[in-house]
């Protein structure tokens, strides 16, 4: 038997609960995984919170990692003993988005890694990057992959990039080191200072408070000289759009990612039209585009992913009531 976390109809922190469920042996083209840790994501938060609640039993979490054990007849990429992580979209192999929605996405539509135990298709995981702990290749299935695509994929972030970050979740911490490993100029901004400090000893250039300074996006305009920034990270939704459009350049970049401030906004056309910047929207990425990531991570060999804490398993409401709080700065992981 298999320790899992269950949410149940109609969600909420009340309807979660430990359960012991079935393993089994995997099929030819499958692996049986002993999962170790997984990380918490907004996506995860409104599964688990009933905001986008299953509507049959679910074991949530997007994020796992582990070590194989077994693996079926036919599978050559893995062995027993590799170190693994999920992959967001286990049917999205490689090439242009093709999914629509979260019904293929563990956690979502299908159950995900909140558990000690998963087999699975041998897709829906790739190698983890040599030497990293579980906790931190967990947390790279969804905020890492994100943060990987919206600078590499669907742009060319280069040493003579800026790049302009919003707060410290996951992906924004995440898309300020791939930059910064990239050797582009960051701009971050937070609603603290005591976060933009610590944005500033992760290798962010420029700061900028937007609580004390509303007007963000014409600061971060001018701190490039009056040329605009290059690519923006956007995670807060409608609250920010409007100053990520002031602070772009021509032709330059938008990555929208969050809603953290909701999921509508009106939308000016007459700036898009002057500035012909791409808004670009983002949902993780593919199989492939994790690949390319975890070998550029193992080639870079010193970066490493920022864990703010980490919860026991059966700890999981507690552990989405501290990301509530918005106290953390970085990842929270589960670990077990």
């Amino acid at each position: 038997m298999v320790k899992a976390m269950v949410i149940t109809p109609p969600g909420g922190f009340g309807n979660i609960h430990l359960r012991e469920i079935d393993g089994r042996a995997p099929g030819p083209d499958e692996i049986r995984i002993r999962l170790h840790a997984s990380s918490l994501n907004y996506h995860d938060y409104a599964v688990v919170s009933g905001m986008w609640a299953p509507t049959t039993p679910r074991i949530p979490m997007a994020d796992g990692a582990g070590e194989v054990v077994e693996t079926g007849s036919a599978v050559t990429e893995f062995k027993p003993g590799d170190r693994v992580v999920s992959t967001f979209f286990p049917t999205w192999l490689s090439g242009r988005p093709e999914v629509i929605g979260f019904s293929s996405v563990p956690g979502d539509g299908i159950d995900g890694y909140a558990r000690e135990e998963v087999t699975a298709s041998a897709n829906a995981f790739t190698h983890a990057p040599k030497n990293w702990s579980h906790a931190e290749a967990a947390t790279l299935t969804t905020a890492g992959l994100t943060a990987w695509r919206s600078l590499f994929v669907d742009d060319r972030v280069s040493p003579s990039s800026t790049v302009l970050v919003q707060g410290t979740g996951g992906v924004s911490v995440f898309a300020l080191q791939f930059a910064k490993m990239a050797g582009a100029t960051v701009i971050a901004t937070s609603s603290s200072d005591e976060k933009l400090e610590r944005l500033a000893r992760l290798g962010a250039d420029h700061l900028i408070n937007y609580r004390g300074n509303p007007e963000w996006g014409r600061t971060a305009w001018e701190l490039t000289g009056g040329r605009g920034v290059d690519h923006i990270v956007e995670v807060g939704g409608p609250a920010s759009l409007a100053q990520s459009m002031e602070a772009v350049r021509v032709g330059g970049h938008i990555g929208t990612i969050g809603i953290l401030s909701g999921v509508s906004a009106s939308l000016e056309l007459v700036p898009m039209l002057l500035k012909q910047f791409r808004l670009q929207g983002v949902l993780v990425g593919s199989r492939e585009n994790q690949i390319d990531m975890i070998r550029a991570l193992d080639a870079h060999g010193e970066m490493r992913p920022v864990i703010d804490r980490s919860f026991a398993l059966d700890e999981i409401v507690p552990a989405f009531r501290y990301q509530e709080s918005n106290r953390h700065f970085g990842k929270i992981c589960l670990s077990f």
